[in-house]
């Protein structure tokens, strides 16, 4: 006999798109207040707002319309529309009841097994009633649920089992894989890819248009690529650029950022694989304390340089590797003049290979 596949079973995995509003169907909240962050101001309300990500959206849209919806399981990269998605069909079911309906939670700050026992179980054992008349099921939202231990998590598995007449569950992570197995197999699965370039700038081109900025085509650019695919950090060095500088230019983005300006990418690299140990080590140090770069920055900088340059494939291989392995060093708090050390040192080696390579 055939195994019955249900709606929970379901797995939907979206490559290309994004957190980012329609422009045209944009809508601001609190235009009034300069001290709102964009991030809220310009966040989606409905699911008609989003622009990107269009099959999980219209999946998780039909589903609500039918009163199917099932627990839901939404991850991905910070930024690319996840819980802005679950609030606007939180939004879709209860309208004005919307407050009473929801149980909002981050599980990064209370991730232990008593909120679940406590909390989240007293919110989802209540009956709800909506001007006498029973309402409809309510939503428990758990933002970060990666952060949850492993035993909130199994208490968890059975206080979802216990109210599913009456409750609906939506977990939001950035790794799924730190969700038990018994957790998943009960919600259906959205995974929300990075945002493609394309909605990230058509919704900061929304954002200039309606903050009357001046950025020109290289200060977009600029915070399209630092942005990576996260359109809350797009938002975010936006405004912070904005608040530091009248026109929002590509120098006045890196400025505020901190990230090395590509020129000065192009500069280092030139120095380390032209120059001496000592000449490289000196010209390094001098621009990070001029400039007050951190060298892990460099080195991703570094890295996404070596990966657009046309280079034999194994020195290729053995710069992205020692790279890699610098970073992993640097984000555990290694030395960085050793870690200075050990990059100049990499190229020393790689340049030694391209040079023998020629001959």
């Amino acid at each position: 006999m055939a195994e019955a596949i249900s709606v929970m079973d379901v797995d939907v995995d979206h490559v290309a798109g994004a957190e980012a509003l329609n422009p045209s169907k944009g809508k601001a909240l609190a235009a009034d207040s300069k001290a709102t962050p964009w991030v809220e101001k310009y966040r989606p309300q409905s699911l008609d707002d989003v622009a990107a990500h269009r099959d999980i959206v219209d999946t998780i849209d039909r589903l609500t319309s039918e009163k199917k919806l099932p627990h839901l399981l939404l991850y991905g990269p910070p930024g690319t529309g996840k819980t802005s998605t679950i609030l606007a069909v939180a939004r879709k079911l209860y309208g004005v009841q919307y407050h009473n309906m929801i149980l909002e939670l981050n599980a990064s700050d209370d991730r232990g097994i008593d909120i679940v026992r406590q909390q989240i179980q007293d919110f989802a054992s209540t009956q709800s009633f909506s001007f006498g008349t029973k309402a409809s099921v309510k939503l428990v939202l758990l933002d970060e649920a990666d952060a949850m231990t492993k035993d909130a998590q199994f208490a968890l598995r059975r206080v979802i089992e216990k109210y599913t007449k009456s409750t609906r569950f939506a977990l939001i992570c950035n790794h799924v894989n730190k969700i038990i197995p018994a957790l998943q197999s009960r919600c259906t699965r959205f995974r929300f890819a990075p945002l493609d370039a394309i909605h990230v700038t058509e919704r900061l081109k929304h954002v200039i248009q309606a903050e009357g900025l001046d950025v020109p085509e290289s200060g977009l650019a600029a915070l399209v690529r630092l942005s990576n695919g996260d359109m809350r950090k797009a938002l975010n060095i936006l405004q912070s650029t904005h608040m530091a500088s009248q026109q929002i230019t590509e120098e006045a983005v890196y400025l505020c950022t901190g990230n090395p300006l590509p020129k000065d990418i192009e500069q280092i690299a030139y120095w380390l694989l032209n120059e001496t140990f000592a000449d490289s080590y000196n010209h390094i140090s001098s621009m990070k304390a001029t400039k007050g770069l951190a060298l892990i920055d460099i080195v991703r900088e570094v890295t996404m340089f070596v990966f657009n340059v046309k280079m034999p494939a194994d020195v290729r291989v053995l710069l992205i590797n020692n790279l890699s392995d610098i970073e992993y060093r640097l984000t555990f708090g290694c030395n960085e003049k050793l870690q200075l050390g050990s990059l100049i040192a990499t190229f020393a080696r790689a340049r030694s290979s391209l040079v023998a390579a020629a001959k």
